[in-house]
């Protein structure tokens, strides 16, 4: 149970009548006053807090919430730690690209898809040449050939204004 720091009332903040009370060790001591929760949570040098606010009657935990409030950042910073961010990576090319400049652009695409990033691979019409869209159509045909090794087309390619767009996922590492 995920609760903000924002939302937890502590000792004098807690209003309500009765409360189910769980102790510091995790058993259950029933239900009883908050007056009588908060003085046996202040006999154990500890504090009150209402963690199920929403529950009949509210539950309240005794626990040092210094404590609490470091592990719970401590757990978030983990989680954050453990996220692989995934990020779009864009190639652009021209419908008219020279061989030479066609492999540096999939070299640069192998080396996004290795690193784990997504691509985005467009050829943009200039000019005239949009009256021959069969030439982006090849171009990303053959650039889905030279990097099927490290990805695979994810969506495949779809025309959108003056370019081609087809985005590719990297597989897998073995």
């Amino acid at each position: 149970m995920k609760i903000s720091k924002q939302e937890l009332q502590i000792n004098e903040e807690i209003r309500d009548k009765e409360v189910l009370l769980i102790g510091a060790d995790g058993t259950k001591l029933g239900v009883m006053s908050a007056k009588e929760a908060q003085k046996l949570a202040f006999e154990q040098d500890l504090d009150l807090v209402k963690i199920a606010p929403n529950a009949t009657p509210p539950v309240c935990r005794i626990l040092d919430y210094g404590k609490y409030c470091f592990e719970q950042a401590k757990r978030e910073k983990e989680a954050k730690k453990n996220q692989k961010v995934v990020s779009i990576k864009e190639i652009r090319m021209f419908s008219n690209i020279d061989t030479h400049d066609f492999d540096t652009k999939v070299n640069q695409a192998i080396g996004f898809l290795k690193g784990g990033d997504k691509l985005k691979v467009s050829v943009r019409f200039r000019k005239r040449a949009i009256a021959h869209p069969e030439l982006g159509d090849e171009l990303l045909v053959r650039f889905k050939e030279a990097v099927s090794e490290f990805g695979a087309v994810d969506k495949p390619a779809k025309m959108e204004g003056r370019s081609i767009v087809m985005f590719v996922n990297p597989k897998a590492n073995k």
